[in-house]
């Protein structure tokens, strides 16, 4: 089995690996670089591999940088099956539509084209394969892949393939301790080789226990100041897990009645797959305990789906609560909203989940005065607060619990910046003893060296 890495090698996004087994060509993930823009310069280069020869695309789970240029492999000649669990694969087909929708934004604004148009969408859409957890699919003569629950975000996954005799298994991303709504990340199988994401590798996050603590001061801060707290989220699993605990902070009135607004027509589409797929959730026994209710819905939340409905939203007095796409405020309704309050010394920045290095959002994060949205100089005045604790990545600690109980053969640290990267992977091999590897993009690996070294640029495992 030879894995190619094509992106998430010394770098958080862009998740792409071609597996060639069985005779035939694999994607494990197809996603998107995540940097200033959605459409961004490496996005549109061409694939370093034929679309058209590629069979099949396993895929993890929905997020835009592991999703996200299945559209644009459709576009140029890919026509093999998409697998994937049942939520992952209709959460995808919306998040294509709305990654369309805000490149096509951007275009009207900057004249950066679109990756891909509807119709690429349509055709992505119809190749999808749904699929259960713990199924095991033969994708090809000899070639078969089982999805496990990642406890990431709803039906996300990490992969087992199994091939020429070799186990392989690809993490996805893993999902924190103490999701309100998901089920843990299972155990990991037995396998010669594992595929890692280490996003939070270099650190611990919150105790999850605080989490709704801090929101509560974020919300109380701000509203006893008279601003405005936008909450950029991601719109899959973020929004959901931020709506659960508003949901309580509202209808326990530990604060008083303002209007919240979501903001986002993904996170909104994104409730009736939720609705639909509740039996994959912990939530419908959790909130016959705590919520009562839907806590989709509660006095004083609004959802705006339209951008007429969207633009309203500057009519509504402060104090307010604006929660709004893209979580990393890279595109999406969050950047207009962040050019009217970020020069607002009463409002807040609320930062809920990770920034990519490029992004606007990292900007923010790390304390720049000024940032540029659209061309435009804009002032930052408004406080900026992060809570580690809703992050819907693994940390440190879980990482090496995870890896410490599966104890894998060999591993090859993913979706990690490079320092972070090259301290995880040193901690693998002192505290669990496993030889860990640190890919680098266009790296090809052989799983058993079989063919050791014949490949230029090729590394037996």
């Amino acid at each position: 089995m030879r894995i190619t890495f094509y992106g998430a090698a010394r770098e958080v996004t862009g998740s792409c690996f071609l597996v060639e087994a069985g005779g035939k060509k694999f994607l494990v993930d197809c996603g998107l670089f995540q940097g200033a823009r959605l459409a961004d310069a490496r996005n549109h280069e061409p694939f370093p591999f034929s679309p058209a020869a590629i069979d099949a695309v396993l895929l993890t789970h929905v997020h835009a940088d592991h999703s996200g240029k299945i559209p644009k492999l459709v576009h140029e000649g890919f026509t093999g099956r998409v697998f994937a669990t049942g939520p992952t694969a209709e959460l995808a087909v919306l998040l294509w539509k709305d990654n369309f929708d805000i490149m096509a934004y951007d275009h009207s604004k900057t004249g950066h084209p679109p990756l891909f148009d509807l119709d690429d969408v349509a055709r992505a859409a119809g190749q999808l394969t749904k699929l259960n957890y713990r199924e095991r699919l033969e994708v090809a003569p000899g070639v078969f892949a089982t999805w496990f629950d990642a406890g990431h975000v709803l039906g996300s996954s990490f992969i087992l393939l199994e091939a020429d005799g070799r186990r392989v298994v690809f993490s996805g991303d893993l999902g924190n301790h103490g999701a309100q709504i998901l089920y843990p990340t299972e155990s990991l199988p037995t396998a010669d080789l594992l595929l890692v994401e280490a996003t939070y590798g270099g650190r611990e996050h919150e105790d999850p226990r605080t989490r709704s603590e801090k929101l509560l001061r974020a919300l109380k801060e701000t509203i006893s100041g008279g601003g405005v707290l936008m909450i950029p989220s991601f719109a899959i699993e973020r929004t959901q897990e931020l709506l659960f605990d508003l949901n309580e902070i509202v209808e326990k009135h530990k604060i008083p009645r303002v209007p919240i607004f979501l903001d986002s027509p993904l996170a909104i589409d994104a409730l009736d797959v939720y609705r639909k797929y509740q039996s994959w959730l912990k939530m419908d026994a959790v909130c016959i305990v705590r919520c009562g209710d839907d806590f989709f819905k509660f006095p004083g939340l609004t959802l705006t789906r339209s951008r007429e409905e969207s633009r309203k939203i500057n009519e509504a007095p402060a104090p307010k609560v604006i929660i709004a796409g893209a979580g990393m405020m890279n595109g999406g309704r969050i950047v207009h909203h962040l050019i009217r309050y970020l020069p607002d010394s009463r409002s807040e920045v609320l930062v809920i989940g990770y920034q990519a290095a490029g992004t606007l959002g990292r900007e923010v994060l790390d304390g720049n005065r000024q940032v540029r949205i659209f061309n435009e100089t804009v002032p930052v005045r408004a406080r900026v607060r992060a809570i580690g604790a809703y992050s819907a990545h693994a940390d440190r600690e879980k990482l090496l619990s995870w890896l410490a109980a599966g104890k894998p053969k060999r591993v090859a640290v993913i979706h990690s910046d490079a320092p972070v990267a090259d301290a995880f992977a040193q901690a693998i091999e002192s505290q669990l003893g496993i030889k860990t590897h640190l890919p680098v993009l266009g790296e090809s690996i052989e799983v058993g060296g079989i063919r050791k070294q014949i490949l230029q640029g090729t590394r037996s495992f």
